[in-house]
């Protein structure tokens, strides 16, 4: 019988792979965090919707999970934040952060949403793919 965040035997904690994982996770406030984020999301607005909406700034951030889906998975932290965008309007950025998921493997790799700008649909509904 496995339960949810247990590591079985077959499925040992991901500190202890062949390649393991450090667990080591950039906090929600990093800065390499945020800026990825607000560069990413300008290139998108930019290059698929011809917009110039772009994030200002970042406030009220903070963390809703770490390694949620249990120690056998890769390492990942949840956070959510609220933005100012370059209209003056709040909105809210759903993102997560997973060890590993860089360029070719190495450092972090982050997935991000904006509650109302998700246009395609990507992480419907509302954001919901990268909350947890």
């Amino acid at each position: 019988l496995l339960t949810s965040g247990i590591a079985s035997a077959g499925n040992p904690p991901a500190e202890k792979r062949f390649l393991p994982y450090s667990g080591n996770v950039p906090s929600c406030t990093d800065e390499a965090v945020l800026n990825r984020i607000q560069s990413r999301f300008s290139q998108k607005e930019s290059e698929y919707w011809h917009s110039s909406l772009a994030i200002a700034s970042y406030d009220r951030v903070r963390q809703l999970g770490l390694r949620t889906e249990g120690k056998s998975f890769i390492p990942r932290r949840y956070c959510t934040a609220r933005v100012m965008m370059s209209d003056q309007r709040y909105r809210q950025v759903s993102y997560q952060i997973g060890e590993g998921l860089g360029i070719i493997g190495w450092g972090f790799g982050v997935d991000f949403c904006v509650s109302g700008l998700d246009r395609n649909w990507a992480y419907a509904p509302a954001c919901r793919v990268v909350q947890h």
